[in-house]
C-alpha cells in the first residue's frame, strides 16, 4: 500500500444521466496522453460543504450545461467507490447518478471552473447505437448496456451498482 492509498479522502459525487427527446445521452470527454485514449462521463462533479446529491447534481448541471430549472428524476446507478488522485491527495469516490430527460438544446460551457477548461476536451450527444460501436473509454464501463436498459425498461426500483 502506497502513503497515498493509506489515507484516502472521501469525495462525494453526483452525475447527471442526462437524455434529450431523442434518447441521445449528453457526455463530456478527457483526453489521456499518456495512454492516448478518450474518456466519456456524464457531467457532474463532487458535491458542496452541506450539499445534498440532489442538489449537486442540479448544481453542476447549470455549471456544466447551462441548464436551469430541470427536474432531476431518480437516482439510478451507484457507484462502486474508486480511487483518483489529484496532486498529493488520493480520494475515494463515490457518485450517485441522478436521471433527468430535457429537451434538445445547445449546451453552454461558459460557466466552467479552470479545472474543468483544463480537462474536459469536448462534449457530445449520443445514441445508444453510438454507445455500443465506439472503442473510446466510457464511465461506467458498461455504459451502453445500462443507457440500452434505462431506455427499454425504464429507471429500476433501486440504484444499480455500477463500475466507477
Amino acid at each position: 500500500m502506497t502513503k497515498l492509498e493509506g489515507n484516502l479522502v472521501p469525495r462525494r459525487s453526483a452525475r447527471v444521466v442526462l437524455l434529450d427527446d431523442a434518447n441521445r445521452l449528453l457526455l463530456f470527454s478527457a483526453v489521456n496522453e499518456v495512454e492516448r485514449s478518450v474518456r466519456w462521463f456524464t457531467p457532474g462533479g463532487g458535491l458542496k460543504q452541506g450539499e445534498s446529491h440532489e442538489q449537486a447534481a442540479l448544481r453542476e448541471l447549470r455549471e456544466e450545461t447551462g441548464l436551469m430549472n430541470v427536474s432531476l428524476g431518480p437516482e439510478v446507478w451507484r457507484g462502486r467507490p474508486w480511487t483518483a488522485v489529484r496532486g498529493d491527495v488520493a480520494y475515494e469516490v463515490r457518485q450517485r447518478y441522478y436521471m433527468a430527460r430535457v429537451p434538445a438544446f445547445e449546451v453552454d460551457t461558459s460557466a466552467f471552473k479552470e479545472i474543468e477548461k483544463a480537462a474536459i476536451s469536448g462534449h457530445r450527444w449520443w445514441t445508444a447505437t453510438e454507445l455500443a460501436a465506439t472503442s473510446d473509454v466510457l464511465r461506467p464501463a458498461e455504459l451502453p448496456e445500462l443507457l440500452a436498459s434505462l431506455l427499454t425498461d425504464g429507471p429500476p426500483n433501486r440504484p444499480i451498482t455500477v463500475a466507477g
